[in-house]
């Protein structure tokens, strides 16, 4: 693969970063930078400025609004929204289900469902973890026993980002127990709007309210809102984790972190000295730089492997594990660069409070970004689960 970019690809990073310019508000490239959080509105906003661009959904195939971008120009799409401070587009139902519903759906679901998760009309959640059902998905206990025309939907699910907002939920659930585990599985489309369900908040270290216990009583679900064939969900289960693997490495997002490690490193004094010029603080840099190149690489290979429709395979866990380690590493580096700035959040600097308070370019970013990496390892199934896939796919231990 040829590392260098073409002129047409550098022609459009140069269109790419006006349209930024032109277009990412003020007020949302700030809130990212000071770290503060994004409500549902802000995050609608910046998503419907994509899509009056139709460049929301670049993933997507060209009869279904896709951009019909080349892997590498989705590449640099996402390395300069992030290098801008745009904020991160919400996956669940652009990069998630609905690459499930274009794959496996019906047409009545993909006419239905996917201009409203275009227009931001439908916000969606993921409906996997529960409690003793995370990394080992496939022992989930949620059931959905059909009656009638109607699948009628008792359980639990745990950790569900965004549930709080979503309108829909794509949930996982076992229609057949006496199956083996991922043949008695099945993917529906749940409207978060009906009866039974209930909805907790669960507030993180970081003292977010971004993940929610979900309870289902009788909830009864359309027989229409099936996706695939009954007891083959887990094979939409596979398909769906492993784009949300890929995207979980964060390339473009960990190359803005390591520029602003940078530019923390070369602001901050210690011993009469920036801290930039620390000979151990620069060799930690470097590793973490080399180490996001190379992953940089694979992750264009994976890309390119994956330009005419084709899911990634093992080499997303590759990507998941190391992004999501580099990520990690980005972030404890950045907290040991602020240092005594580097404060836990208050409710202030949240964003509810005042909002005359002065803030710096990275105190109150360094806790919230370090905090929200710890979970990065585990979410989208836990970078140990992802050494057994790769042991097993491709080390055919």
């Amino acid at each position: 693969m040829d590392i260098e970019f073409t002129l047409h690809e550098q022609a459009f990073r140069e269109d790419v970063r006006a349209f930024l310019r032109d277009n990412l508000p003020s007020e949302l490239s700030e809130r990212i930078s000071l770290g503060k959080r994004l409500s549902k509105e802000h995050q609608v906003q910046w998503m419907q400025i994509l899509d009056r661009q139709g460049w929301l959904a670049p993933g997507w195939p060209v009869e279904f609004g896709g951009t019909g971008w080349s892997a590498v120009q989705k590449h640099i799409f996402d390395e300069e929204c992030f290098a801008a401070g745009a904020p991160k587009v919400v996956s669940f139902g652009l990069k998630m289900v609905a690459p499930v519903i274009i794959k496996f759906g019906t047409e009545q679901q993909k006419a239905h469902f996917l201009p409203r998760i275009l227009s931001c009309e439908d916000w969606w959640c993921q409906g996997y973890s529960e409690p003793g059902a995370g990394s080992d998905l496939s022992s989930l206990k949620t059931r959905a026993v059909r009656e009638s025309d109607h699948y009628v939907v008792n359980g639990q699910k745990t950790w569900t980002t965004l549930a709080h907002y979503a309108d829909w939920m794509f949930c996982l659930v076992r229609t057949d127990p006496e199956a083996r585990q991922q043949r008695g599985i099945s993917f529906l489309l749940i409207d978060m709007r009906t009866p039974g369900i209930t909805v907790r908040p669960i507030i993180t270290l970081d003292g977010e309210h971004e993940v929610n216990e979900v309870f289902f009583d009788n909830v009864r679900v359309p027989v229409a809102n099936l996706v695939g064939q009954e007891n083959q969900g887990w094979t939409c289960a596979k398909y769906l984790l492993t784009h949300e693997r890929t995207s979980i490495g964060g390339i473009a997002q960990n190359k803005a972190l390591l520029s602003r490690l940078k530019r923390i490193a070369s602001q901050q004094v210690r011993d009469g000295q920036p801290l930039f010029d620390d000979p151990l603080f620069r060799l930690q840099i470097a590793e973490v730089e080399m180490q996001l190149m190379a992953a940089e690489m694979s992750n264009l290979r994976t890309l390119a492997a994956t330009q005419n429709g084709d899911v990634p395979g093992a080499e997303s866990s590759f990507l998941k594990i190391k992004g999501t380690e580099i990520r990690q590493a980005i972030t404890y580096l950045i907290s040991k660069a602020v240092g005594p700035y580097a404060l836990p959040f208050i409710e202030d600097e949240l964003g509810y409070g005042d909002e005359s308070l002065l803030y710096t370019d990275y105190s109150s970013a360094a806790t919230y970004q370090y905090l929200d990496a710890r979970k990065a390892s585990i979410y989208g199934g836990a970078n140990e689960i992802q050494k057994n896939i790769i042991a097993k796919m491709i080390l055919e231990l």
